[in-house]
């Protein structure tokens, strides 16, 4: 399952994401994995879960992203969720569509069983349709 939280840019996307995986901690039996843009907010995360910062990787476009999501799927046997912040700016999609992208991450989330819950700055109504379903939060 693909979920998003999606509003501009400081509307407070990314504490309801780090909201989320905080307490989604508690219950998981499996492995986090959270992506973001830097480290900034390591120290709001429980110590459980992974964070990555995707801007340590030389990651030219949204392929080279999805690359990278499957090359973390494929070494976590146990990978439950995965929490992306920022998506637009981490899979470099600024400005892009988002279709192929989405579309992507819920092939493999179905393949995987892994969970995705990403922040996008767009309004949900510039979103494509099929994705529109998948917001839980609109800021």
């Amino acid at each position: 399952m693909v979920q998003l939280i999606v509003g501009s840019k400081g509307d407070g996307k990314t504490k309801h994401l780090l909201d989320r995986v905080n307490s989604q901690i508690k219950t998981a039996s499996g492995n986090i994995v959270y992506l973001d843009k830097s480290t900034k907010h390591m120290h709001e995360l429980d110590n459980k879960v992974r964070l990555i910062n995707v801007k340590d990787y030389p990651l030219k476009n949204s392929d080279e992203f999805i690359g990278f999501i499957c090359g973390i799927i494929s070494q976590d046997y146990d990978l439950e969720q995965m929490y992306i912040d920022s998506f637009l700016k981490v899979a470099n999609l600024e400005g892009a569509d988002l279709t192929d992208s989405l579309t992507q991450l819920n092939q493999i989330s179905e393949q995987f069983k892994v969970n995705f819950c990403l922040s996008i700055s767009v309004e949900e109504k510039d979103l494509p349709e099929f994705a529109k379903e998948q917001v839980i939060i609109s800021c």
